[in-house]
């Protein structure tokens, strides 16, 4: 007696769905563990309490939510937003000219002005805030200069001006690419229509190329305002412990205070502001 025993092809819609499954595993593996595990730890953190030397005592709490609204925390939330608001402006004003100049090179040149653009992110990024150090301290180079000019040295580092410009200069690259992949995607016919009909160079910029850059101009504030808002290493380096923003007191909460719960509900805090702020650009984005 011989038994035949075929082979059942496999369907293409479950070949399908089982080749996703094998390239989105590894990435989905990465979100859950590094992402989606540690966040759902910060968030239970958030309702319990502080043990008498640190650590987390598993007993139920508001406390930690109460505490959020104490003047003192509320004026370093205003610090940090006035902060990386500012550094988030000067980056526009600086980065669409620089933008809207490379878009209007000629190709070879373009790449070689990206180049330049994204070369400071091949140093360390403690190495370049250090650097700062060197030029805008009392017998830096910037002090230097003004004296050799017959000037008075002035005071640069170690205030919140020293933290603006070293939150400028380090994400300053983030505002400007996608303002460029925005402004070279720009059909050069519509500029070339509005100058036929009379329009003058700025009017054209105003009513042509601003409203379709739209989208790469919130991209790039976006860009630059949710790491400089949570930052904690250029105010330590730069402001000198002066300046203390969100970051720097997560980090003080975390591992000198030991207060996780309430660092936990710090961090959770800071989560829920840059997620309206990404909830907002994706709504103005869609509108424009």
């Amino acid at each position: 007696m011989k038994v035949s025993i075929e082979a059942r092809p496999v369907s293409p819609s479950r070949g399908r769905r089982l080749g996703a499954f094998v390239f989105l595993a590894p990435g989905l593996t990465y979100l859950i563990v590094l992402l989606l595990v540690p966040l759902a730890l910060v968030l239970s953190y958030t309702v319990f309490q502080r043990g008498r030397f640190g650590g987390v005592v598993y007993e139920f709490t508001g406390e930690n939510f109460a505490r959020l609204f104490d003047p003192l925390y509320l004026s370093v939330l205003g610090t940090s937003l006035k902060i990386a608001g500012l550094a988030t402006l000067i980056a526009l004003l600086l980065g669409y000219p620089t933008a809207y100049l490379i878009a209007q090179l000629p190709r070879k040149w373009k790449t070689i002005a990206l180049v330049a653009i994204v070369l400071p992110f091949w140093t360390n990024f403690i190495i370049r805030a250090y650097a700062w150090i060197i030029l805008l301290s009392g017998p830096g180079l910037v002090n230097s200069g003004l004296q050799a000019l017959g000037l008075e040295p002035v005071e640069l580092l170690y205030n919140q001006g020293a933290v603006v410009t070293g939150l400028l200069y380090s994400y300053l690259p983030l505002m400007v690419l996608p303002l460029y992949a925005a402004i070279e995607k720009l059909d050069p016919q519509l500029r070339e229509a509005s100058a036929n009909l009379g329009a003058s160079a700025f009017t054209t910029f105003r009513k042509v190329t601003l409203p379709l850059t739209v989208p790469g101009v919130l991209t790039g504030c976006l860009f630059v305002f949710v790491p400089s808002f949570g930052n904690f290493v250029i105010p330590e380096i730069l402001g000198g412990g002066k300046t203390a923003m969100v970051g720097n007191l997560i980090r003080t909460e975390f591992l000198k205070a030991r207060d996780w719960p309430f660092g936990s509900t710090l961090a959770l805090a800071l989560i829920a502001v840059l997620l309206v702020l990404l909830l907002a650009q994706a709504w103005v984005a869609r509108r424009a």
